[in-house]
Formats: C-alpha cells, structure tokens, sequence
C-alpha cells in the first residue's frame, strides 16, 4: 500500500500520510462524505473533491497491481522472466505499459511468426537483421525443407519477415515510443462513407474533415465516433503532414533495430520488411490504442461536463415547503394537474383542457382558483414541454384574475418525469394514481425540493450532459451516483419526512436500511432523535456512525440532533456550554456568543481544530442548507415561440445545460437557445463552467434565429451586435454552434498540416 500512497500522495500533491489515513478510512468501509466531514483531522482536510480522484485513483492502481501479478505469474510460469524484465513489470506505471511489456509473453494462437520458428528460419531472419551484406535468396535457400513446410525460396524469407515483423511489433520500447509519437504528432481524418450522404447528413460537418488528435475537444470526438459506430463516417490516423506521413515512423522502427539503406544486398529486403511491419502489425494496433484513448479521453470529460451538471441542478434553490400545483401540459390530453401539501403528499388530482382541441380556457381557470382556494397553494409549477408555454400563459391569466389567491407560477425541467411516472417505486408511492398524473406530481415536488424529487430518477434519465448515451455507461453511472451521494449529504436528509430514495443515497444507508427506516417510522411515528436508528433493523454500529451526522431531526428532544454536528461531537459540544455558560438552546443561533469563544481551547486528543471549528459554525446556523436563495426567470409576455423572436431582443433566461463549447439557455420558446463559449463574457474563457452552472438565471442577446433549423444564438455579452448571417460561413465561428451534432471544423484553406491531410483523405485509405 506504501507505493500506491505515494504515487496517488505525488498525483494529487498531498502528504503520502493524507493518502494512507484515507485509504484505511476506506478500506474500513467509510464513505466519502464521512470522512470529507467528520474526518478531517485524520485526512489533514481532504475535501470531497480530493477524496473522489483519491478513490478513483486507488481503484485504478490495485486493478494494476493485480493485473502485475497476474503477469508476473504467467511469464514465470513459462521460465522467461529474466532479472531485468522483472525490474521493468514493476515499473510499470500504466496498465498500457504493462500490457507492452507482457505482449511477447501473452499467450495467443499460432502466429505465421510462430509457424516460422518451428520451422527453423528464426537464424534466417537473425541471419539477414544483423549482417545485411548476404544475399537474401542464397542464404534461403539452405533453409528450404519441404518436410518443415518451406516449400522454397520466397516460402523461407516470407517466414523470416514475419518473425522480423512481430519481433518490431512486439517490442515495448518502440510501441511506447510510437504511440506517443501518434498522440502528439497524429492527425485524425473523417470522410463519408460512399452512399452515406444523405442517410449521415447529421455528420455533415464531418464529411470531410481532419484535426490533431491531441486537440479534438470531447464533444467532437464523440460525434466523430458516432458516426463511425453509425456507418456514416471512416476515420483514418496518419502520423503526420507530410506526403509520406508514414515515413517518421519507419524511421523509428529501423533506427531501433540498426536497419539503414547502405546498398547492401539485404537492405530492400530489410526496408520491405519494416515497412510492412509499420502498416500491418505496428499501426493496425496503435490506430486501435490511439482511437481508444481519445475516445475515453472524451468520455471522462463528458462525463465530468455532465457530473457538474447535474451536481448544479441537484443544489438548485428549493421553493420549500409551500402547497403547490403542479401542471404537466398536453394539448390534445389536457393539462395534468397535482396539488401537493407543503410536505410533498398529493391532496387532490385533475385534468383539464384549456387548449386545442377543446379549448375549455375559461373552465380551466375556474378549476384552477378552486383548487388554489381549497387547499391554499401557494405556488403553480408548470413542465417545460409540449405547450409549455400555453400553459404558463394559463397561469398567469389566473394570477391575474385572482390575486387574492397570492399565486406566483413557475416552469421547471420535466426531464425525467415520465421516466418517474412509470417507474416501480411511483408504482408503490402512488399506487392508485394514474401513470399520466404522476409526472404532475413531480413536477409539483421538483419546485418545492429539487433534490429531494430528482433522486428518485436515475440520474442518466435527466438529461444534463452531451452525448450520454455514448459514453461508458458504468463509469457515467458510477460517477453520477456519486454526484448525487454528495449532494444529498451536502444537504441532510429530515429522517422524519425522507422518501426511500433519498434516504438511500445518506451515508452508510443502502436501500433496505432505508425502506427499515420508514417502515419503522410508519409504524412508531416519527423519530424523536437519532439514538432510535439503533432500534431500525439491520442498521448496525458502523451504519449509525457513517449515516448519523447527515439525518436531521427538526423539533425532537436533542436540539443537536437538528443539526450537521455528529453525536459522537456531542461531548465537544457540552464543552463549548461550559465555557459559554449557556444552555443549549441559547447558545444555537448566538452569533456573538459563538464567536467569542477560542476554538483552539476546545480541542482534544480526538477532535482537532478543523471539526471545533465546523461545529461553531453549524451551532450558529444549525442545519444550514448550502442551496441558493429561489428565484426563477421571468419570460418576456409575448415571446412564445421561435418565430417571436427577432436579434437584439434581450431576454431572461434559464441555463438548462452547460458544454464545453457554451451553455444552452430557455428563453421560454419551447427551443433552448445556445451562448457559445466565445459569448459568455467578455474574457477569454477555457471552461464556460466557471461563467455559468445550470439553473443560473441569466441575461441574455438574442444574436441570430435559424427557424429551419430552429437555432437560437444567444449572447452573455449584451453589447454585442447581431451580425447577419453570412451564406457559407462555418456555422462554429459564430456565436450559434450547436451540439445536435457539434460543428466540426473546416478544410482549412491554402498549405499548411491539416490542408495537406484533406489531401491525402480524399485519395482513401493506405494499403499495406
């Protein structure tokens, strides 16, 4: 363990003493969030950051050590493990660089290398590599046997090319070597495939195309793969810019096996051989290893790009506790409609039909204000889709007409209602519902807590990334559910109003300790402080100790129970009433009092610094909810749909996405609108994820509207003037790129790298 601790200690430029306290803390079954928050003092302050690359990173470096062992163990077993091979497995650092050095060991079918050796040509081709002044054909011909299967000549120096071949192919040195030498220098080339122009018209943009590998950003890269895996798009890896792109890398194999052209008889023999060598073995693998880093080198990002996403949209502003509507619009079905109480349960459910066909505006209204009136509803939350807003229109005329009802109306993202609406446990929560009027449910919950509703779905159905549905989906699960972890003990959970979901995701819960927690709660009433966890089933020592700190129990018989401070910081705490002289329910929320007192004189042999001073902090707002204060955008009256739109017009708008080319925006005309990276501010910006986050509410210009192609360009940068679109010009040097597919760059005109690799894309891919 001491060498992965200090390899992740370098990685992540931290003390190996964090790395190993962490690893222990791990090993021993805490989580994340536990030990972000109530370990401190163990882990010198490891953030949860931190602690979600030091997780990750140890996974990575075991998964190698095992696969180490694994090698080790099968070349020994074959008696070739020399000294130094040893010496270079464990050097190892990369599983790629491992698996270099295992290839020639790896045990595989008969190679044509192979059937060479048995039949004895290996000191033909030993013979020709290390003394090229002999005569090819007359030093094979004492090798021809046709009892060994060498029926003649061309047969005996065709056996010895193909050792030479897998003996270059299979050295570690060059293909690591190589494989860097592609990364940096390699240009990846896209052309459509004949007859797949208008079926692939999507990946138009890539049709004819070409950028270094090493700078295609992630969201190309995966349109780029899209259309391969669709079989609209061949994509081609040469190493270079020049007319003979290959010809560096030949360089390479014959410069690390003394191979020169000096005119001897064996030397165009030799110059075939690397040759083939390059084009059949060495490429055909590295075009393999290349393709698939970028691609999961786009997929990570990806994957992060939509893990900050949602992490912004789980931590959006909670409305709160008040009675709500929700409506889920439809045209031709009506307008689904949920009202909730304050705590999220359903009181009452309806469908009206306000618009075509049937057009009942004024009944819908009418039922509405009932509604409203009997159940006291404070807040109408209406579904961004399919008349959207028709619907919010509706809303406001209600406001309107009623304001003594005191109503304000809201759209939400709907993304994943449905997803809800049929799962099995909206099935069990509300069973007697119909499927269509639990999507109003949620939407109803979603604006009065949206982390509390949101963990119910699984995260992949909300939609906040690019490209989801083509990334690793494990690792995209794996990371998303982690997001959600952390959010959900970010903000505590209330163990007395906790669905089974949301519980699920605390600390140290799993799902059947959460589905024990409610029935326990169902059947004895609510918790009146934590202790009782100890009677749910199942729900052990080490499950109390990691979940406690994050549940809180307003208005039980414990004041501190309410609050983030762990019960095992109890005894700290009573320390801290002494030394202030107060009672507890004094001491919470005295600022002056709190901030009087020394930290330093607090601490003891268990809780340092860092958890006193957390606990001041949390004693002076107890359960303090790190979520924003709730706004919401207010649509301009009026601009409804994409043709309401003219360029200069300013707008407020909700970030529903955020890319690394830009963010997406709704403006409220059923079609998000796209501020590209270059319009977000008047910076330079390398990550539009340190301008915006989604659920921002923001201003924006509307730049240009593509009604065809119902594009929207917006910008951040309200003193910029709307251009006319010129015909012709690559939509991605404008401010409307969009990612439905991303704009990918174009041929570049005259000379130069790239001008030369459309070249050479146009005559076809190279034969061996």
């Amino acid at each position: 363990m001491n060498k992965i601790a200090e390899i992740i200690s370098r990685d992540l430029q931290v003390r190996t003493e964090q790395v190993s306290a962490t690893i222990r803390l791990l090993d021993e079954g805490a989580t994340v969030p536990f030990i972000a928050r109530y370990r401190k003092e163990v882990t010198g302050g490891l953030d949860d950051v931190q602690l979600r690359e030091l997780h990750q990173r140890l996974a990575y470096l075991r998964e190698l050590e095992d696969r180490r062992a694994t090698v080790l163990g099968t070349i020994e077993g074959q008696g070739k493990l020399t000294d130094q091979l040893r010496a270079d497995i464990e050097a190892a650092d990369t599983k790629q660089r491992l698996e270099d050095l295992y290839l020639p060991y790896k045990p595989k079918r008969r190679t044509k290398a192979q059937i060479a050796r048995e039949a004895g040509l290996e000191p033909l081709a030993d013979a020709l590599l290390t003394d090229p002044v002999q005569e090819p054909e007359s030093l094979a011909q004492g090798f021809v046997d046709a009892g060994k299967g060498v029926a003649d000549v061309a047969a005996a120096l065709e056996g010895a090319r193909q050792i030479l071949m897998e003996r270059f192919a299979e050295d570690p040195q060059l293909s690591g070597r190589l494989r860097t030498l592609l990364w940096e220098q390699g240009i990846l080339i896209s052309r459509v495939i004949d007859g797949k122009e208008k079926e692939g018209s999507k990946f138009s943009d890539y049709f004819d195309y070409a950028e270094a590998v090493r700078k295609i950003p992630s969201h190309r890269a995966l349109a780029l793969f899209r259309g391969r895996n669709q079989g609209v798009l061949f994509l081609e890896l040469t190493a270079g810019n020049s007319d003979d792109p290959d010809a560096v890398c030949r360089h390479m194999i014959a410069e690390r096996f003394g191979i020169r052209d000096l005119g001897r008889p064996a030397d165009p023999w030799l110059k075939e051989t690397v040759r083939k060598a390059w084009r059949i073995k060495l490429l055909t693998r590295l075009d393999l290893d290349i393709k698939s880093s970028l691609l999961e080198a786009a997929e990570e990002e990806a994957i992060r790009v939509f893990a900050t996403n949602m992490k912004s949209l789980l931590l959006a502003a909670p409305a709160g506790r008040l009675p709500t509507i929700g409506l889920d619009p439809g045209l031709r079905t009506g307008v689904k409609v949920a009202v909730v109480d304050g705590t999220g349960r359903v009181a009452a459910t309806d469908t009206i039909y306000p618009h075509v066909p049937r057009n009942e505006w004024d009944r819908a209204i009418a039922r509405l204000a009932t509604l409203a009136k009997e159940h006291g509803t404070k807040l109408i939350s209406i579904g961004n889709g399919t008349a959207s807003r028709e619907t919010d229109k509706l809303a406001r005329e209600l406001i309107r007409k009623h304001p003594e009802l005191g109503l304000r109306s809201l759209v939400v993202s709907e993304s994943g209602a449905s997803v809800y609406s049929a799962s099995e446990y909206a099935s069990a929560e509300l069973p007697d519902m119909d499927v269509s009027l639990r999507g109003a449910v949620s939407i109803a919950r979603r604006l009065q807590d949206p982390l509390a509703e949101l963990v119910k779905i699984e995260p992949k159905a909300i939609g906040v990334g690019q490209y989801q549905h083509d990334v690793n989906q494990s690792q995209l699960s794996r990371t998303l559910e982690a997001v959600v972890e952390d959010c959900v003990n970010a903000v505590g959970v209330d163990l007395n109003t906790a669905s089974v979901p949301l519980l699920a995701r605390v600390s140290g819960l799993n799902r059947t300790t959460a589905e024990n927690i409610v029935h326990l709660r169902d059947a004895q009433g609510a918790f009146a402080n934590r202790r009782q966890l100890k009677q749910v089933p199942r729900l052990g020592d080490k499950a109390f100790q990691l979940c406690a700190g994050f549940l809180r129990v307003p208005d039980g018989d414990e004041p501190l129970d309410a609050s983030a401070v762990h019960p095992e910081a109890y005894p700290v705490v009573r320390r801290i009433l002494t030394k202030a002289g107060k009672g507890i329910r004094e001491l919470i929320g005295d600022s002056d009092a709190l901030r009087h007192l020394n930290p330093a004189e607090l601490t003891d042999d268990k809780f340092g610094l860092p958890t006193v001073k957390d606990i001041l902090a949390e004693l002076e707002k107890p359960g303090r909810d790190p979520r924003p204060e709730f706004r919401a955008a207010e649509f301009l009256e009026g601009v409804e749909t994409l043709a309401d739109l003219t360029p200069g017009m300013v707008l407020e708008g909700t970030v529903t996405n955020v890319t690394n080319f830009g963010a997406f925006v709704d403006v409220g005309v059923h079609q998000d609108g796209l501020v590209h990276i270059s319009a977000l501010a008047d910076r330079f910006v390398k990550d539009p994820h340190q301008v915006v986050k989604t659920g921002d509410l923001v201003k924006v210009k509307v730049m240009s509207v593509d009604l065809e192609r119902k594009r929207i360009a917006l910008s951040m940068r309200l003193g910029d003037r709307p251009e006319p679109e010129t015909p012709g010009e690559p939509r991605d040097r404008r401010a409307g790129r969009s990612d439905r597919p991303e704009r990918g760059p174009q041929p570049p005109a005259g000379g130069g790298a790239l001008a030369a690799a459309f070249s050479r894309a146009k005559k076809g891919p190279g034969g061996s």
